[in-house]
């Protein structure tokens, strides 16, 4: 029953607001029955909850209105970007043309967070679009396989889920060791760590010299045919052994460092993908967080969990005389709105459309920060003033150095 207060204003009583808040939920019910896809079930459960609370407290019939609108705007409306990595039947489709890298969240970034923390970032980057993530048998060791593992239960099926194989018992500090029985133990332990049936992409993880190319290709090969494997990839691999391997089993993608401060892949190996059809993931993108401006000669690092203080590029003095790049960053992206982290993934974006970054990250302010990157388009001018200005910076210190450098300078 619909009656006046004292102002003549219409006013109605609990019988008919409950009314109408029933037959609210009840067009979410049918919204949701209509399209049920994860992204609507979530929207119908938070709508839900905002009409429910009505019934308990004085309702805001026009603001639950309008929330309801927007997010039914949100799910018709939001076209996220998509890149392919690879071609024909061993091509994947990233969205965003951005991934989420999960090793910081048990190895080498000093300080681990609480599983759940972990957990939580994962299923919210999924939330928020991200479809690719990465992990490997390395990180931890195998301790970042089983935290993925359980984090994207709930939406396996819809992800592309990326592992790695190369070490002895998974350390990189014993060596390489890429025997064929060696790489089937490894995916063998992967599949239960990642509580799954099949790999998404999987990479040799660094060339292994002792082993011939068609026997590691070879036997990924077979297990693609198996179905415990859809698509395979390499790390850190030179033109020489990425040929060698596409000759056996095409690439889908070769994946090694590559940012405004490692930019070695450009002399062959992004020629060499271009002209098989293999697609490009860049690791360590803002260089291992100093793209982000948030590191200085102050920071401190835990060296029983991080490689950055054996690194010469994380010195005090290389730090200082590279901070002329932090400069160039802020210059560029101060009067477009954008971070220094940013302007540094969009550089990456713009040099290839079959370039896919994943930087990894343990905050969910840094991974909306990243995605972030993926709105923004250089134009062809800004593209070359700023690509001129950053190359004349001399960067001082190697990316590795000892078994790290050797383990990278492949072929």
């Amino acid at each position: 029953m619909v009656t006046k207060d004292k102002n003549g204003q219409a006013r109605m009583n609990g019988l008919s607001k409950t009314i109408l808040i029933k037959n609210k939920l009840i067009q979410c019910k049918n919204l949701l029955m209509s399209n049920a896809n994860e992204t609507n079930r979530r929207s119908f459960l938070k709508t839900g909850a905002m009409l429910g609370a009505g019934l308990i407290g004085a309702p805001a019939l026009n603001t639950v209105q309008a929330s309801q609108a927007s997010a039914k705007t949100s799910l018709t409306n939001k076209a996220v970007k998509t890149r392919t990595l690879g071609t024909g039947k061993h091509s994947i489709q990233v969205a965003h043309g951005i991934g989420l890298g999960c090793m910081g969240m048990s190895y080498h970034r000093s300080f681990i967070p609480d599983k759940k923390i972990s957990i939580r970032l994962i299923r919210k980057a999924y939330d928020m679009g991200v479809n690719f993530f990465d992990t490997a048998e390395a990180y931890g060791p195998l301790t970042n396989e089983e935290l993925v593992g359980e984090a994207i239960a709930p939406f396996r099926k819809k992800i592309i889920l990326v592992t790695k194989f190369g070490f002895k018992e998974g350390k990189p500090s014993l060596g390489l060791y890429s025997r064929p029985e060696r790489i089937r133990k490894v995916v063998e332990h992967s599949l239960k760590s990642l509580k799954t049936d099949y790999i998404d992409l999987l990479y040799q993880h660094r060339v292994d010299p002792a082993v011939p190319m068609v026997d590691v290709a070879g036997t990924v090969k077979d297990l693609i045919v198996e179905g415990k494997v859809k698509h395979f990839g390499m790390s850190e691999a030179g033109a020489i052994s990425i040929r060698q391997a596409h000759a056996v089993q095409p690439l889908t993608a070769l994946q090694s460092e590559y940012s405004l401060m490692t930019r070695g892949p450009e002399q062959e190996v992004l020629k060499t993908c271009e002209e098989l059809g293999i697609g490009f993931v860049p690791y360590s993108p803002l260089s291992r967080g100093f793209l982000s401006g948030m590191i200085n000669e102050r920071t401190k690092y835990n060296p029983a969990n991080d490689n950055r203080p054996t690194l010469p590029r994380y010195q005090p003095d290389a730090i200082r005389t590279n901070w002329a790049m932090i400069d160039a960053l802020y210059e560029f992206g101060n009067p477009r709105g954008l971070t220094p982290a940013q302007v540094a993934l969009a550089w990456l974006l713009a040099q290839k459309s079959w370039i896919v970054p994943i930087p990894g990250t343990t905050k969910l302010a840094h991974l909306q920060e990243n995605l972030g990157a993926a709105d923004f388009e250089f134009s062809t001018e800004e593209l070359k003033n700023f690509t001129e200005a950053v190359s004349r910076i001399k960067i001082v210190g190697d990316r590795y150095t000892g078994v790290q450098a050797q383990q990278t300078n492949k072929q």
